[in-house]
C-alpha cells in the first residue's frame, strides 16, 4: 500500500508537507517527501490522500469500550465486579465483547488502538488489555494483555462500598485496602523469587490475587490509578513510592492545581474525560485548561474520552478542545498518538509514522484538530478496515 500527495503527520519529527507513506505487509516501510518516493514505488496499491491529513492511528488508554455495551442494560455491564473490593485477579480480556459497535465507531473516527479495563468502584479492580479495534475475535486483537492493573482512590470505591455498610467507606481506608493488598504481594513475590533462585526453598501457595500482582511488584506492569482530586493524586504517588511500582495517574481532573509537584515526580497523566460535567464532589475543579497546564508544566500526557463518559469517536474532539484552552497544537496530537502509546508501553510499536512500526494510519480530508475535518480511511496492520 502506497499513501500519496498527503500532509504527513509523522509524530516523529516535523510533519511533511505533500509526502507519502509506504507500507509493506502489517509495517511501516518508508515515510518522506514525493521527491524521496523510491524507485518502483508506484506499482503498489495507491490511495491518493488528495492533500488531505495523514497521522499514525489514534490510540485512546483509558476506556471501557466492549465491557459497558451500548443499549443493552445489564446485560452489556461488565465493569465492575462488587463482590469483592480487591480483584486484581480479573483479566477484562474475559469480559470484552469485540463485536460491541463502539469498536466500529472507534475504528470509524480513526481510533485504532484502546486500552480498557475495569471501572473504578474496587480499589483494586484488576488487568486492562490493550487492542486493536479491528477484529471479531479478542484474542487477535491483543496488543498487550494485561497492559495495566487498575487502582482507584477518591469517591467512587467509598460511595459504591459505604452506601452498603462495608469497607472502604472512607479514603483512609481505601488506602489501607490498597496498602494491605500489596504489602502481601510484595511477600509472595519475594518468597516466590527466592524458589526461583533456589532448589531447595518452597514457593509460596499459589494465590490467584497475589500471583497476578506479581508483574506490579516486579515493574513490569504499570499501575494505572483511578484519581480525580489532587490529595488522591498524591496518595497514588505516595502508594507507589511505598512500594516501588510504576505510577500513572488515570483522569487527573485537578493536576493543574499540583502541575509542578506532578512533573517534579515524573509521572504521566492521562487526563479526560474533557467532555463531561461536574456530576460529583471531586469534579468540582474541572477545567478543559487541565491538559494544557500539565503540558506546560512538564507532565507527559495523554487525552482519553474514559468511554462511555465521553463516546469514544470523540477522542479527536476532546485533543481539539484541549488545543483551544491553549495546549500546542502538536503537543495535542502526541497526546493521541505517541504519548499514549508510550504510556501504555507500546511506544516502539504504536503511535507515530515511524519505519517499522505497526501499519495503523488514518487519513482525514482536513486538520486532524478541525473538528470539520472527516477520516475518510483508517489502515490497521496495513490492511485498509475503514473508507469512508
Amino acid at each position: 500500500m502506497l499513501i500519496l500527495n498527503g500532509i504527513i503527520h509523522t509524530m516523529d519529527g516535523e510533519a511533511v508537507d505533500s509526502g507519502f507513506v509506504q507500507l509493506q505487509g502489517e509495517r511501516i516501510q518508508a515515510v518522506g517527501h514525493m521527491s524521496q518516493l523510491p524507485a518502483g514505488a508506484e506499482q503498489d496499491q495507491i490511495l491518493d490522500a488528495r492533500g488531505g491529513h495523514v497521522l499514525p492511528g489514534l490510540l485512546d488508554i483509558h476506556c471501557h469500550v466492549g465491557l459497558y455495551g451500548a443499549g443493552v442494560g445489564a446485560e452489556g455491564d461488565d465493569l465492575n465486579e462488587t463482590s469483592d473490593p480487591c480483584t486484581p485477579h480479573l483479566r477484562a480480556l474475559d469480559g470484552v465483547n469485540p463485536l460491541d459497535d463502539y469498536f466500529r465507531e472507534a475504528r470509524q473516527a480513526g481510533v485504532t488502538c484502546l486500552l480498557t479495563g475495569p471501572g473504578s468502584t474496587n480499589p483494586i479492580g484488576g488487568q486492562s488489555v490493550l487492542l486493536k479495534t479491528a477484529g471479531r475475535v479478542a484474542d487477535r486483537m491483543v496488543v498487550r494483555a494485561p497492559a495495566a492493573m487498575k487502582f482507584a482512590l477518591g469517591e467512587n470505591p467509598k460511595r459504591a462500598y459505604g452506601k452498603r455498610g462495608d469497607r472502604p467507606m472512607t479514603r483512609m481506608a481505601t488506602a489501607a485496602l490498597i496498602r494491605e493488598s500489596l504489602t502481601r504481594a510484595l511477600d509472595y513475590h519475594l518468597r516466590w523469587e527466592r524458589a526461583q533462585a533456589s532448589q531447595e526453598e518452597d514457593g509460596p501457595e499459589f494465590d490467584a490475587k497475589l500471583d497476578a500482582l506479581r508483574p506490579v511488584m516486579a515493574g513490569k506492569l504499570a499501575a494505572h490509578f483511578h484519581a480525580h482530586r489532587a490529595d488522591d493524586m498524591v496518595t497514588a504517588i505516595r502508594l507507589a513510592r511505598e512500594f516501588g511500582l510504576e505510577c500513572v495517574l488515570v483522569h487527573g481532573t485537578e493536576g493543574h492545581l499540583i502541575a509542578d509537584y506532578l512533573a517534579k515526580e515524573g509521572v504521566p497523566v492521562i487526563t479526560g474525560p474533557i467532555l463531561t460535567d461536574r456530576s460529583k464532589p471531586e469534579l468540582a475543579n474541572l477545567t478543559m485548561e487541565n491538559t494544557a497546564i500539565l503540558a506546560r508544566a512538564g507532565v507527559q500526557v495523554a487525552i482519553c474520552t474514559d468511554h462511555p463518559e465521553t463516546p469514544i469517536q470523540h477522542l479527536l474532539l476532546c485533543a481539539a478542545l484541549a488545543a483551544k484552552a491553549g495546549m500546542d497544537e502538536e503537543e495535542a496530537l502526541a497526546a493521541v498518538t505517541i504519548n499514549a502509546a508510550c504510556i501504555a508501553g507500546v511506544g516502539d510499536r504504536l503511535g507515530s509514522l515511524t519505519p517499522g512500526k505497526d501499519g495503523d494510519v488514518v487519513v482525514m480530508d482536513g486538520h486532524p484538530l478541525d473538528w470539520r475535518s472527516q477520516v475518510t480511511h483508517v489502515l490497521i496492520d496495513g490492511r485498509e478496515v475503514e473508507r469512508i
